[in-house]
């Protein structure tokens, strides 16, 4: 009986000194469990940022470099990376913590980043990992099968569709939320107008049967709440003057001698007498010497993104090549940092009434793009707001060549609408240019003679290095066996 109870003792002493190391072993200041918001802010400020910088404005044709071969001018680009998926692993572990309190809010916002960032990774490279993606921790899922674009492009309008329902009927402010203020009925606005992109992006799979794409276009143009012109509507990013606040370009040593203005970029402005180029440049050494007005479109001049840099170099160095506008990397605080706006829902909704997806008077859903993108300038723009002005907007709609009313065409109708949208992102939405140019053919990217666009970019090498079987099954199913090349046309644009 003694050894009995003894052998007792001794169970509860061991499990009693057991609990205590695994207390001895957990770090206070890494803790496991957090409230969702805190890891909410950390994911918008990410996601907001993600895909900016000046790498797309190479490719789109507003930068060239002069002092070196740029990759993104010359589409010599290579491989992509796969860094969006640790945010993604925020994401994750928000919806986490999430389930653990039992507040959908969270959750709803998860699925929208989630979809967001996939989105961007689908349109980089083609197939990705996403059903079986980011389960490490979770289920030791390690090398993650790829699927194919369509089902991820399917699973991202299903998370939308799935946010915005989550998100009906939540009246109590969503805490950590540096967007809206924690304001559901705003980000249900957000999430609806993106699936709207989303769906435009799909424009050459308007057909395809399991998507549905005019059909989920109409449902949410007549059934779901959409971006107004209210203040504060455009899911936008804001900055402070604050370390850690301040915005990206800020201090950049990016914008040294060697960056200045595409001339194919300028020429789109000058041609259209578009303030936004005041904005986006800065006058050429030679005009601001003669004292020309910053208002002087003569005053602003380009270099050849299709010649060799040298030669522009030379242009550059005699004052004839405008650099960008001082204030993106001298000004701590600039205008907001725009995922999804306003100015690009009118725009994409006045491209699906001339495709047909809906009815509705495209000019006007136009014209209140280009007035929303003058309205941003004439908000956020310390000096000169005056070139931005309603009644500058609707001068600048009046010119004939910015008069939508005069397209008689299909193809000139959405030529003007593309090219209306590319204007807009100098600096804002990303990729968005780069894609709508792919899938439109608007507007024309000028590059040197035998050099094609790329459709995609080249898998990272550590899927090679990490997920060989799985990658290499992805190339062969899309593009035929080793052939992960950025020339391989993705199946999105086909």
């Amino acid at each position: 009986m003694k050894k009995l109870i003894y052998s007792l003792l001794a169970g509860i002493l061991l499990i009693s000194s057991c609990k205590d190391q695994d207390l001895m072993n957990v770090d206070p200041n890494k803790p496991r469990q957090a409230h969702p918001q805190l890891l909410l802010t950390k994911v918008e400020w990410n996601a907001f940022r993600a895909f900016g910088g000046t790498s797309p404005l190479y490719a789109t044709r507003m930068l060239i470099q002069t002092d070196g071969e740029s990759e993104g001018q010359y589409f010599k680009w290579g491989r992509g990376d796969f860094a969006p998926y640790a945010n993604l692993r925020d994401v994750t572990k928000m919806i986490e913590e999430a389930d653990r309190i039992k507040d959908n809010s969270y959750v709803a916002l998860a699925k929208f980043f989630r979809a967001y960032y996939f989105y961007n990774l689908t349109l980089t490279f083609g197939d990705i990992p996403y059903s079986q993606a980011l389960k490490g921790e979770s289920e030791q899922g390690y090398s993650p099968a790829y699927d194919s674009q369509k089902m991820v492009f399917i699973s991202i309008l299903r998370e939308l569709d799935e946010a915005n329902t989550m998100l009906k009927g939540i009246n109590v402010p969503i805490e950590g939320d540096i967007i809206y203020k924690g304001n559901a009925t705003k980000w249900r606005r957000l999430i609806n107008a993106f699936r709207l992109k989303v769906l435009i992006t799909l424009s050459k799979k308007e057909n395809d049967t399991d998507l549905k794409v005019k059909e989920t276009f109409a449902q949410i143009m007549q059934n779901e709440l959409l971006l107004g012109t209210d203040a504060g509507n455009d899911g936008q990013l804001e900055f402070l003057d604050q370390e850690g606040n301040r915005y990206p370009e800020f201090n950049s040593s990016g914008f040294g001698s060697g960056m200045f203005m595409s001339a194919t970029f300028i020429e789109q402005l000058q041609l259209r007498k578009d303030p936004r180029l005041f904005a986006y440049c800065a006058q050429t050494k030679v005009a601001k010497e003669a004292g020309k007005a910053i208002d002087d479109f003569s005053s602003y001049e380009g270099g050849d993104p299709a010649a060799p840099y040298a030669e522009t170099s030379i242009k550059a160095a005699a004052g004839k090549v405008s650099k960008v506008n001082d204030r993106f990397p001298s000004e701590p605080v600039n205008e907001p940092m725009v995922l999804m706006g306003y100015a690009e829902q009118e725009l994409i909704i006045a491209e699906a009434i001339v495709r047909n997806w809906i009815s509705g008077d495209a000019n006007t859903h136009y014209r209140n793009g280009v007035k929303a993108s003058f309205k941003f300038y004439q908000s956020y723009l310390k000096g000169n707001i005056s070139f931005y002005s309603e009644e500058k907007a609707n001068e600048y709609l009046a010119l004939p060549v910015n008069n939508f009313a005069l397209s008689t065409s299909t193809p000139q109708k959405i030529e003007q609408i593309v090219t209306q949208k590319y204007l807009r992102t100098f600096f804002q939405s990303g990729w968005t240019a780069f894609y709508d140019q792919l899938r439109t053919g608007y507007p024309e990217f000028r590059r040197p003679q035998g050099v094609n666009v790329p459709y995609r970019w080249i898998y990272p090498q550590t899927e090679y290095d990490n997920n060989r079987t799985n990658v290499s099954q992805a190339i062969a199913n899309q593009f035929g066996a080793g052939n992960d090349k950025i020339d391989q046309q993705v199946w999105w644009v086909k």
